[in-house]
C-alpha cells in the first residue's frame, strides 16, 4: 500500500474514536450471524438494475448488490459501477459469472451458533479515502478469509432502481488475519478509496468472513436502516 495512503489511514484511524458513526434515526443492523442475500447482475444488464421483481432480503437479513464487469469493459451500460473484484466474488459465490440477461442470487444461511464476533467502523472522508477499522474475535476455520467493502446505499426511486440497493463500490481483501486463525483477537485498519461515480455521503462500511467455499459466515456493518 502506498505510504501516502498509510498516512491517511493512520490519521483517520486516530479520529475514529471521536467521530460519530451511528445514526439515531437508522434501524439496527442485522446480527453478525444473520443470513446474507447477494444479488449479482452483469454490467451488460441495464434492465436487471431497474427490475422491481428481483429477490429481496427478509427482515433482519443482510444485502449486497454486485455489478459484475463484462467482456466489453467500459462499453457496458453499467460499467461505471462494476468493480473489478466483483467478478471474483461472483466466481466464489456462484461458481460461474452472472448472465447478461437476468440477476443471479446467492443466499448465505444464518448461523445462529456462530462464535465469531465482528465489527466495523469508518472514519471521516479524507481526500477521496475513507479510513476503516475492523475488530474480530473467535477462531476462523482453515481456508476462511476476511473482506471489507464500501457499500453505497441507493433508495428505491433513485438512480433508476425500483428497489433498495446496497451496492458494493470498493472491496479490499482477503485481509491478513493470522490472529483469527489462532483464535486471538484481531484488529485491522486501512484506507479505502471510493470511485468517482460514488456519492460519499451514501457510503457505508461492510465487513464479512467467508469460509473456504465462499459462503459468508459472519457479517458486520455500520449505519444501517436504508430498507
Amino acid at each position: 500500500m502506498h505510504t501516502g495512503i498509510l498516512g491517511v489511514a493512520t490519521l483517520a484511524a486516530a479520529l475514529l474514536s471521536t467521530t460519530a458513526h451511528g445514526d439515531e434515526t437508522a434501524a439496527r443492523c442485522p446480527s453478525t450471524d444473520a443470513a446474507v442475500l447477494e444479488r449479482f447482475i452483469s454490467a451488460e444488464c441495464e434492465a436487471c438494475w431497474s427490475d422491481a421483481s428481483v429477490a429481496q432480503p427478509a427482515d433482519g437479513q443482510w444485502l449486497l448488490d454486485w455489478i459484475v464487469p463484462s467482456a466489453r469493459g467500459e462499453a457496458a451500460p453499467l460499467s461505471s459501477a462494476a468493480p473489478a473484484e466483483a467478478r471474483d466474488r461472483a466466481q466464489r459465490a456462484l461458481q460461474t459469472p452472472p448472465t447478461d440477461h437476468r440477476a443471479s442470487v446467492q443466499r448465505s444461511a444464518a448461523r445462529r451458533a456462530s462464535p465469531l464476533q465482528l465489527s466495523v467502523i469508518s472514519g471521516p472522508a479524507w481526500y477521496g479515502y475513507l479510513a476503516v477499522q475492523l475488530d474480530a474475535a473467535g477462531r476462523v476455520a482453515v481456508g476462511a478469509s476476511v473482506w471489507v467493502a464500501l457499500v453505497e446505499t441507493v433508495a428505491p426511486g433513485t438512480e433508476g432502481t425500483a428497489v433498495p440497493r446496497e451496492l458494493v463500490r470498493a472491496l479490499a481483501g482477503p485481509l491478513p488475519a493470522d490472529d483469527l486463525r489462532r483464535g486471538q483477537p484481531w484488529q485491522y485498519q486501512l484506507a479505502m478509496r471510493w470511485p468517482e461515480t460514488a456519492k460519499p455521503a451514501r457510503l457505508r462500511a461492510r465487513a464479512w468472513i467467508e469460509d473456504a467455499r465462499g459462503r459468508i459466515v459472519a457479517m458486520a456493518g455500520e449505519r444501517c436502516g436504508v430498507r
